[in-house]
C-alpha cells in the first residue's frame, strides 16, 4: 500500500505562480517523496484565509503564502497560532527588507492589481513567439529569436522555450530528425544564439517509452528502440560538431528550471565576453 501524500497548501492573493515555483524548486531536493500541492489563488478576504487554514489544520498541511496585504498576513499568522498550523511567509519579510533598504513604503497591492508594465507586455510577446516557433514550425523566426534550441525529440525543448520566454526572451526550437539536415534558416540565425541539447541514452529511451505508453502505442517502435535512439543521438552530435560555436547542454537528470538557468548563464557569459572584446577595441 503506497504512502499517503503529505499536503502543502499555497495561498496567494494573486496568481500564486511565484510561490508555486519556489515550493516546487525546493521539493526537487526531496525526490520520491509523495506530496500533494493545493493552490489557492486570489484569496483577498479573511473569510477565505480562515477556511483554508482550518482545512490545513485538519489535514496536517504545511502552508506557504505570498500575501501583500498586512491585514491578510496578520490573519494568517493569527490562525497559525490558534489552529496550530505551520506556515511560511514567502514575501512579507522580503517586502519589509526592501522597504527598509529603499526607505519607502510598499503599496501593498497584489501584482494582479498593479498597472501593466512594458516588461509585462514584452514577456507576453515572447511567450506568443515561443508558441508560434515551437518544433521548427516557423523557420523564418530563427533569425528573429534571442535563443534557438536544437535537439532530438524529448530533450525538453518546448518546456524550456516556454519557461525562458517567461523571462522575456524570444525562443524558437528545432527538432533534429535522423538523416535530415537542419534547414538553411538555422545557418542564417546568429550562431551565438543557438544552443544544442543532448541527453543520456538510457534516460531518453525511458522517457520515449513512457510517452509511447501514454499515447497507447507499442514501445517497440523505432522511436523507443535503443539502437535507433543511439543513431539519433550520434546524428545530433554530428550536427553539433559542425557548429562548434554552439554550446551543448546535457539535460540528463536535470530539472527544466536548472537547465534554463545554465542556458541563461551561458548566454550572459557570451554577452559579457562580447562587451569586453568591444571595449578593448574601442580603447
Amino acid at each position: 500500500m503506497s504512502e499517503a501524500p503529505r499536503i502543502i497548501d499555497i495561498v496567494s492573493d494573486s496568481t500564486g505562480e511565484t510561490a508555486e515555483r519556489v515550493v516546487r524548486a525546493a521539493l526537487l531536493q526531496f525526490p520520491g517523496q509523495p506530496v500533494q500541492l493545493r493552490l489557492h489563488t486570489r484569496v483577498r478576504n479573511t473569510d477565505g484565509v480562515r477556511a483554508i487554514m482550518q482545512r490545513a489544520s485538519v489535514d496536517g498541511a504545511l502552508v506557504f503564502f505570498t500575501v501583500v496585504s498586512p491585514e491578510m498576513r496578520e490573519c494568517i499568522h493569527a490562525a497559525t497560532t490558534e489552529l496550530k498550523v505551520d506556515a511560511v511567509d514567502l514575501i512579507g519579510s522580503l517586502i519589509t527588507k526592501i522597504g527598509s533598504f529603499l526607505e519607502a513604503s510598499p503599496v501593498n497591492l497584489p501584482s494582479a492589481m498593479l498597472p501593466l508594465s512594458e516588461e509585462y507586455f514584452r514577456r507576453i510577446e515572447a511567450v506568443e513567439f515561443a508558441v508560434k516557433s515551437d518544433d521548427g514550425r516557423e523557420p523564418r523566426n530563427f533569425k528573429k529569436a534571442d535563443l534557438v534550441l536544437v535537439g532530438v525529440s524529448r530533450t525538453s525543448k518546448t518546456p524550456l522555450s516556454t519557461l525562458i520566454a517567461q523571462r522575456g526572451l524570444k525562443v524558437a526550437n528545432y527538432p533534429i530528425v535522423l538523416g535530415v539536415d537542419p534547414p538553411p534558416e538555422i545557418e542564417e540565425a546568429p550562431q551565438d544564439r543557438c544552443v544544442g541539447l543532448t541527453i543520456g541514452i538510457e534516460q531518453l529511451v525511458q522517457i520515449r517509452r513512457a510517452r509511447l505508453k501514454q499515447l497507447g502505442m507499442p514501445v517497440e517502435t523505432n522511436y523507443g528502440l535503443r539502437d535507433h535512439v543511439r543513431e539519433e543521438l550520434d546524428f545530433a552530435e554530428g550536427i553539433f560538431n559542425k557548429h562548434p560555436t554552439w554550446p551543448v547542454i546535457d539535460v540528463t537528470g536535470r530539472a527544466i528550471e536548472e537547465t534554463a538557468v545554465i542556458i541563461l548563464e551561458t548566454l550572459r557569459e557570451r554577452e559579457n565576453q562580447r562587451a569586453a572584446a568591444l571595449s578593448s577595441i574601442i580603447v
